[in-house]
């Protein structure tokens, strides 16, 4: 049996049915986009799985270029305030963990997940990796590690925008590395 059809079943049975298999040299890593989360982000430096705790940019880089492989996995959503995006992802990003989980059962080993967002299991996050409270399950966000997740979602044909306003519908992207 094909395993890309189990981590497929894998995926839809956490209910994330928008999904696509890229190759790893459509993830673009850039350094604007550390600087972005450096001068702009509110959990810079408070969060075990965000930079300055994540590796270097082309650490980074290196690291995603030892794949072939990562799926795409898209997450729509509208909400009003920050608290519910929040739950929201956070909730999410709990799914993910267990789809990683899966995926390396099924023999991916190499599998790891980039979540759609900071970690945020914890009401309060340590800075430090070696304090974390759930080192198990936190992931960095594609943009931790430096992903141009606008630029390479456009290389899909999955949706992805700036968004203005609050009521309009959130297109959110978290990437599965697999081999």
């Amino acid at each position: 049996m094909d395993k890309r059809l189990d981590v497929e079943g894998t995926l839809t049975a956490h209910n994330f049915s928008s999904f696509k298999w890229i190759n790893t040299d459509e993830i673009i890593v850039a350094h604007w986009v550390r600087m972005k989360c450096r001068f702009g982000c509110p959990v810079y430096g408070k969060n075990a799985s965000c930079p300055p705790a994540t590796p270097p940019v082309d650490e980074c880089k290196s690291f995603i270029k030892e794949y072939e492989k990562a799926i795409l996995i898209q997450a729509k959503g509208v909400y009003a305030n920050d608290e519910e995006r929040k739950k929201w992802t956070r909730d999410l990003n709990a799914e993910l963990v267990k789809i990683e989980r899966e995926v390396f059962w099924l023999g991916y080993h190499k599998a790891f997940m980039l979540f759609l967002d900071d970690c945020s299991f914890c009401k309060k996050c340590t800075p430090e990796r070696d304090s974390c409270f759930r080192p198990k399950d936190a992931r960095p966000s594609c943009e931790a590690m430096a992903i141009d997740v606008f630029e390479t979602v456009r290389r899909t044909d999955f949706p992805i925008e700036v968004l203005t306003k609050k009521s309009q519908e959130m297109n959110r992207y978290a990437i599965l590395l697999v081999n």
